[in-house]
């Protein structure tokens, strides 16, 4: 963890240096917007694999049909369904641990960032990374909203640090869970709102809010702040995406029809009564090349029936 000491106290320490030059050094308000901006700078740099995640979800989507069809063909045999299975993912690119790889990675620097506060608290005399002993007393003794933000909802008695922890919990909680029920509505074909990969995402959507809620009441204040605020920059992400860029036969592809036909219509432009084709095409062919690609997989070998017998 040293390496993320450094790297995370040096971006807080930058930021620190700005907001500080404002509200003054020992405000709580150049704290919280230091973890703010540290926040927003941790998920400019995650931008790729968000990219990388949104086109992953979309390919599991898509292949779901293609993956009900191995699970006909395949559901008596677990070995071959699972080689066909990881086969199929191979050849359209897709990853189906890629949509974890955001929170996999924002763990370390949520615990970084909740170490960092921690010895502020319990130690500040042996800073971490860049962090001195003046800082870590500024930042332990910071109030913002008349609540310290290096506290934590249980470890209070104070009711404004109880009021702010679990304001930020709540929003927290409800930020996790409409991103990810965004997602189930608005950009999910209906064959992808059935199996394994639906289950999981119905999962998510119950289990990760509830994890929230119930490790954020053990959270100081600040890290609630940094996790609301990451929540909130994905839920932005992710609405820009599926509203500009939907996966095919979703409502929101759907919606963005509706709204390209009437900007064209507010334009004067006369729609294109082939663009729907075109579309339908597109996707057809993409379903083509899919099929395509799956014929040319290793087929089992066919057995006489004394073979078979004796399998």
């Amino acid at each position: 963890m040293t390496p993320l000491y450094y790297a995370i106290s040096a971006i807080l320490v930058g930021w620190h240096k700005v907001w500080g030059g404002v509200f003054g050094p020992d405000a709580g308000a150049a704290w919280v917007l230091s973890i703010i901006c540290l926040t927003l700078v941790i998920r400019i740099l995650l931008i790729p694999l968000f990219v990388k995640q949104i086109k992953s979800s979309r390919n599991m989507q898509l292949i779901q049909p293609k993956v009900k069809e191995l699970q006909k063909k395949y559901g008596h045999d677990r070995e071959k369904l699972a080689q066909e299975t990881m086969a199929l993912y191979k050849e359209t690119g897709t990853n189906p641990f890629a949509s974890c790889l955001p929170i996999i990675l924002q763990m370390p620097i949520f615990l970084a960032l909740f170490r960092l506060i921690d010895q502020a608290v319990k130690n500040p005399a042996d800073p971490k990374g860049l962090m001195t002993v003046t800082l870590n007393q500024q930042f332990r003794d910071a109030t913002f909203l008349g609540a310290k933000i290096s506290d934590t909802f249980l470890k209070t008695d104070q009711t404004g640090v109880r009021i702010l922890a679990a304001f930020l919990v709540l929003a927290m909680t409800a930020t996790t869970f409409l991103t990810q029920r965004q997602l189930m509505s608005k950009n999910m074909p209906p064959d992808a709102l059935s199996g394994p990969y639906a289950q999981q995402q119905k999962l998510l959507l119950y289990v990760l809010p509830v994890v929230f809620a119930v490790g954020g009441i053990a959270f100081p204040v600040g890290v609630l702040f940094y996790w609301t605020t990451s929540n909130l920059w994905t839920m932005g992400q992710q609405f820009y995406v599926i509203r500009n860029n939907p996966a095919p036969g979703t409502p929101a592809f759907t919606a963005k029809q509706e709204r390209d036909k009437a900007k064209a219509a507010r334009k004067g432009v006369k729609p294109d009564p082939a663009a729907p084709a075109a579309d339908t095409a597109a996707e057809e062919a993409e379903r083509a090349e899919q099929e395509r690609r799956a014929a040319q997989r290793q087929q089992p070998k066919r057995q006489t029936r004394s073979q078979r017998k004796k399998t």
